[in-house]
């Protein structure tokens, strides 16, 4: 094993702090900065870094830090904290740890589980971090595969004018926590990815979150050609044929990394539609094991599967022109002797459409048994998306459930919130790791605890604001009296509001500006003032989300509202930890139903900030009247809907938040708001936690998933043998269904139908007749099996069908239908087929 500070010792005392500082479960939290800031204050405002700070600071620094009792005690209480938390059994081993599952390799495009490691762009990429942190709490046994980026994602800067301005910087891999692969002899462990022409090697490297690894790769090797070195060189690269490689290098890359690191997988989660040539690659190598085809390989492996779309509307899937993948796939066809048109098919809505692009979320969901949104509304709106691909089933059996989002509360709590907590259930730090029984303590805290931890965690965050600001103008080369300005904006006593999202128009980050003198006057109340906090980058070629961006900066540099709107540049997770600490309300304004889930006001919860939204994402199911404020669903489908959510934005904060949070008693607290808070912390924040979400994943899509591939992969595989001539069968003979005559009698308390189905050629066991009903006039949706009954006259193959409902609603509302049928299948995810009576 290397050195993990590439041979530079540290005084005895702190040699500890080499392992903490590749530990990215740890380094970002608020518990842990104290020992990181007393070695290099500057260094860790500007990276939170503590790798790049072990390899940089001054020898007679460190040296002062071993000697000072504070900081050493500081350290063995964090060394001590570890030490409890990996002795103390996790929920995995005390509800799971009978199941044979022993492997789930999460694949992701991105990952943001620290500013160190400069690998995201945004939500996508921050959810998967939390996700692996929480993996590692609850002792998951999870393994995520992903992508080292040389510039990652741009920084963002504003120009003299408030224009948007892009830096793409060197991702040093020297100084990020990550450490190479060294395969048995020694070598950097390298993957080979053939292409049309030429290989492409790929190096490993490993990255830490406590119990949970991560592996990135790496195209940068200079026994590449220049433009294979350059695939992993930027996220989400605009050029179509670099995206589609980077895909590439991620599913085939990905999947021959875990074998050659000999990881068990019984489970494969892609994270978004950027992941699904993983299954392919998971197929392939099936295949080469078990001695099967690739078709059979694909039955097997895909009951392992997981599929999460984060994608609200259809224009945002990444799609890729059929002639670029079939010849950068070729060497893939070739190997499993697949036929091109039966690999297309796999990604176009119909397989038969030679126009269609290839669709990578139609590849994964194809591709995996078990698929889900992001929050309630998303899993709807995802069925409605996806419903093209199973038609003649109604949207509501699109077999897309949701999982909705969470965050890793130890990664977002602030000092100030960490101490409440720890306070109220009387458990230090270990309150967070039992946030169901954590929250019940809050009914003991009292108005002026919470309030002190308001006003706390606002002061702490009007302070960051300031040096931050201070940085942001110096660099912009702004005069001293600029600089000083920059030290003084916002009040530490101010109502605080937060708005920091990407910058595009679905999010209507312009929304608070649509009347920007009302806006003006609010901020500038003298009896009720308030403050606001925005940061957001637009994406480099969204010319629309940098004229935002623009108009922002700009309105925030007028006179009349200087000191009480900050516009940050470069958005990231350490502004990101800063604004949810000390924000006393978060602002989300997009439209509805575009947002998939937006877990930024999630952050929040744990350290008392507040919610006004949209009803969409996360919020539509977590909204109650006491507990946020909401802007109503009703103006979706309205032209104006820009202008009426832009009211009602305004009417709240002036005559509904403004006037709460300044509603003080005798003893000078805002008694209703603060009840809102206790009540916001004690309902939501283990609700909308990553340790929720996680169990929902294992008990809802893991633990199923793999049964499934255990059965479908023993004996041989002989299930998904069986399964996959099934599946030819079905294919072949469903056009042979006929229905024949109905009859329908009327029983009083119920009615009876009775219907005859002409099979053709099928099985009778390979298909199940059922009534369905839609919902109808508060009636719910219906679904009763028909039983099989006498067969029909010769020659004719076929049989008659009966069942009975109740007659709590009319006879007109059922219709029979054929649906596939078959004990081991994912239905209708394997075999959409449905034959309706006419």
């Amino acid at each position: 094993m290397l050195d993990p500070l590439q041979g530079r010792p540290l005084p005895g005392p702190l040699a500890a702090l080499a392992e903490l500082a590749l530990d990215l479960r740890r380094i970002g939290s608020s518990t842990a900065a104290g020992i990181w800031q007393a070695i290099d204050p500057d260094t860790w405002e500007r990276t939170e870094n503590p790798y790049l700070i072990l390899l940089n600071a001054h020898r007679d620094r460190l040296d002062a830090v071993a000697r000072d009792p504070a900081r050493l005690a500081e350290l063995a209480a964090l060394l001590e904290r570890r030490r409890e938390e990996r002795a103390r059994p996790t929920w995995f081993a005390r509800h799971h740890g009978g199941s044979p599952l022993s492997g789930v390799a999460y694949f992701s495009m991105e990952f943001g589980l620290s500013e160190a490691l400069p690998i995201y762009s945004g939500g996508l990429g921050v959810l998967a971090g939390d996700h692996l942190k929480s993996a590692s709490d609850l002792g998951v046994p999870l393994v995520g595969i992903g992508l080292l980026y040389q510039q990652g994602y741009f920084r963002q800067g504003i120009g003299p004018d408030g224009a948007q301005l892009e830096a793409w910087p060197h991702n040093d891999p020297s100084s990020m926590p990550i450490r190479p692969v060294r395969a048995l002899d020694g070598r950097w462990l390298r993957v080979r990815v053939p292409l049309p022409g030429r290989t492409l090697l790929a190096r490993a490297w490993e990255v830490r979150v406590d119990g949970v690894r991560v592996f990135l790769l790496d195209s940068n090797d200079a026994r590449n050609d220049p433009w294979d070195r350059g695939i992993s060189a930027r996220l989400y690269d605009p050029g179509a044929e670099m995206r589609l490689l980077q895909e590439i290098l991620l599913g085939f890359g990905g999947w021959q990394l875990l074998e050659k690191l000999g990881i068990p997988v019984e489970v494969c989660h892609l994270n978004e539609g950027h992941a699904a040539f993983a299954v392919l690659a998971r197929a392939e190598s099936f295949a080469d094991r078990m001695r099967t085809s690739f078709e059979v390989a694909l039955r097997a492996t895909r009951a392992g599967n997981v599929f999460t779309t984060h994608t609200p509307v259809e224009a945002a899937f990444d799609r890729f022109d059929p002639a670029q993948v079939v010849r950068l796939l070729h060497p893939f066809l070739a190997r499993v002797g697949l036929a091109e048109d039966a690999l297309l098919a796999l990604g176009r809505r119909d397989p038969d459409a030679a126009h269609e692009p290839f669709h990578m979320p139609y590849l994964a969901l194809r591709g995996s048994c078990i698929a889900n949104g992001v929050s309630r509304l998303h899993g709807q709106v995802s069925r409605e998306l996806f419903a093209p691909l199973y038609p003649g089933r109604p949207p509501c059996e699109v077999p897309i459930g949701h999982v909705t989002n969470g965050v890793h509360v130890a990664s977002w709590d602030s000092r100030a919130a960490s101490a409440f907590w720890s306070r109220a259930t009387g458990r230090r730090h270990a309150w967070v790791r039992d946030l169901d029984t954590s929250v019940g303590a809050l009914e003991g805290a009292s108005d002026e605890q919470i309030w002190e931890l308001r006003n706390g965690a606002r002061r702490a965050l009007v302070e960051y604001v300031r040096r931050r600001l201070v940085r942001q103008v110096q660099s912009a080369g702004a005069d001293a009296r600029a600089v000083d300005q920059a030290a003084w904006v916002l009040d530490p006593d101010v109502l605080t509001l937060g708005f920091a999202r990407r910058f595009t128009p679905y999010k209507r980050p312009d929304l608070l500006l649509r009347d920007a003198e009302r806006l003006t006057r609010i901020l500038g109340n003298p009896e009720r003032p308030v403050q606001l906090v925005v940061a957001g980058k637009a994406h480099p070629d969204d010319r629309a989300g940098k004229a935002m961006v623009q108009a922002m900066v700009n309105f925030a540099r007028r006179d009349d509202v200087a000191g009480r709107i900050v516009f940050l540049a470069d958005h990231d997770t350490v502004l990101s930890r800063h604004l949810a600490g000390g924000c006393d309300v978060w602002i989300n304004t997009p439209q509805r139903p575009r947002e998939a889930c937006g877990t930024s006001g999630m952050k929040c919860l744990v350290n008392g900030g507040l919610h006004v939204s949209v009803l969409d994402g996360w919020w539509e199911e977590a909204y109650e009247p006491d507990l946020g404020w909401a802007l109503d669903a009703e103006n979706e489908h309205s032209p104006l809907r820009d202008e009426l959510d832009a009211e009602q934005l305004y009417e709240l904060l002036e005559h509904a938040i403004a006037p709460e949070f300044y509603a003080r008693d005798a003893a000078a607290l805002p008694r209703a708001w603060l009840e809102r808070v206790r009540a916001s912390m004690q309902r939501l924040t283990a609700r909308y936690s990553a340790d929720r979400m996680l169990r929902e994943y294992v008990e809802g899509s893991y633990l199923p998933a793999a049964a499934a591939f255990r059965a479908r992969s023993a004996e041989g595989a002989k299930r998904a043998l069986l399964l996959e001539r099934w599946h030819a069968k079905l294919v072949r003979d469903w056009p042979g269904l006929r229905f024949g005559a109905l009859r329908v009698q009327e029983h009083g308390s119920h009615t009876r139908f009775e219907v005859e189905l002409e099979l053709g050629d099928l099985p009778p066991d390979a298909v199940r007749v059922e009534l369905y009903a839609e919902p109808f006039g508060g009636a719910p949706l219906a679904c009763v099996a028909m039983q099989r009954g006498d067969p029909l006259d010769a020659p004719v193959r076929g049989f008659h069908y009966a069942g009975r409902v109740e007659a709590t609603r009319p006879a007109w509302h059922y219709t029979p239908r054929a649906v596939p049928h078959h004990a081991d299948a994912f239905t209708p995810a394997e075999a959409a087929h449905v034959l309706w009576k006419k």
